[in-house]
């Protein structure tokens, strides 16, 4: 079974090691420590707690109003937080006592229109934060940023001259061109389109990995969220509620919420025995799950942990109720005949028709997650 769609791909630049907020050989580069933010009475973030390290590429992912954004602005010195802690390195940017000033964090922010000025070259836009420099090192630093976002030959263009993913690079050259410790990267490819956006996560990625630097990006897109992250936090009402590599938010998320928001989630109703459980799709083993271990469970799977086979109604589990056809897949709803609904992924040439019966069957070959059962409402 493959999740690949869902998962960083594995490449040079992925770092070699887990990264673990309990990690006693890395001391963090930045730390927030029950960061509240309060506007008026609404509580946009709440004791939040979490450790950044130099290098890695963390994203911030949740639905809108989960605090994410707030979060951002909180790191970036745009608000201050009502309580808690924000470190940086060994210096404390923001607590009840101190407050550092955007200006003087060390820590560039690419905001989601990319906010370059109309009326300077791309040259001038990316220099436009090394006036500390003399000219010829800012010229060489300039060369070097065009040449690490792949427009070397963009120099004298005017911003309203380039693609949208050409724009985003500079952009992003603009606010590494001072070196700073940390990038914020605010929903950078919201402004994008579909293929687009597809494009630019790899690149953006290249860059910020070819360029050593620190990065925290911003987003509501899980599939963003989980290609480009070393690591992704998911937030939720405020809070992180889990943070980890990629494949382990995916595959063993910590909360009911993390499952449904991460993809599709499936969930089989079960009964743990002494060796056994029983669910819709038949007798699976213990050693299947990790997680929770109550006698009634909910066990989580996703489309690809299933398969349907069209089969005759006496040998049947179920029956497809919905087809859905994306070009290189079908994903079938299917219910089972103990009143659960799944959904199974299927290639684009196994094609079943509505009302079906099939028989469907486990084909992970990983541990799957289990939650405590809903209670059944009437």
């Amino acid at each position: 079974m493959s999740n690949n769609d869902h998962r960083n791909s594995e490449s040079a630049d992925m770092p070699s090691t887990h990264i673990s907020e309990d990690d006693p050989t890395r001391s963090p580069i930045l730390r927030l420590h029950e960061i509240t933010k309060m506007y008026g009475e609404e509580m946009a973030v709440k004791d939040l707690s979490l450790s950044v390290y130099k290098g890695e590429v963390l994203t911030l992912l949740g639905p809108s109003g989960c605090g994410k954004t707030t979060t951002l602005r909180l790191l970036a010195g745009l608000d201050r937080p009502t309580s808690g802690t924000i470190d940086l390195g060994e210096t404390c940017i923001a607590s009840d006592e101190t407050f550092v000033s955007a200006e003087k964090r060390d820590i560039g922010l690419v905001f989601q229109d990319f906010a370059l000025f109309p009326h300077l070259t791309i040259a001038e836009n990316i220099a436009f934060g090394l006036s500390n420099l003399v000219t010829d090192e800012k010229e060489r630093r300039v060369n070097e940023l065009l040449d690490l976002i792949d427009l070397p030959g963009f120099r004298d263009r005017m911003p309203d001259q380039l693609s949208g993913g050409q724009q985003q690079r500079v952009a992003l050259a603009r606010a590494l061109a001072p070196k700073p410790s940390i990038l914020l990267l605010d929903e950078p490819f919201s402004n994008l389109d579909v293929r687009l956006r597809i494009e630019m996560r790899e690149e953006i990625r290249r860059i910020l990995k070819t360029a050593g630097v620190t990065a925290i990006s911003v987003t509501h897109d899980q599939e963003e969220a989980l290609s480009i992250g070393d690591r992704v936090a998911v937030m939720n009402d405020g809070h992180v509620e889990q943070v980890d590599r990629p494949e382990v938010v995916f595959q063993h998320p910590q909360s009911r919420f993390i499952a449904e928001f991460l993809g599709q989630a499936n969930f089989l109703s079960g009964r743990i025995y002494d060796t056994h459980i029983e669910t819709g799709i038949g007798v699976l083993e213990t050693n299947c799950i990790d997680g929770y271990r109550n006698e009634e469970i909910d066990i989580l799977v996703r489309p690809d942990d299933l398969r349907a086979v069209p089969t005759t109604q006496d040998d049947s589990n179920g029956y497809v109720i919905h087809r859905q056809y994306s070009g290189s897949s079908f994903i079938y709803r299917i219910r089972l005949t103990n009143g659960n609904v799944v959904h199974c992924l299927h290639n684009h040439t196994e094609r079943h028709e509505i009302n079906t019966p099939v028989r469907v069957d486990l084909i992970a070959n990983h541990t799957l997650t289990a939650f405590p059962q809903l209670e059944k409402t009437a």
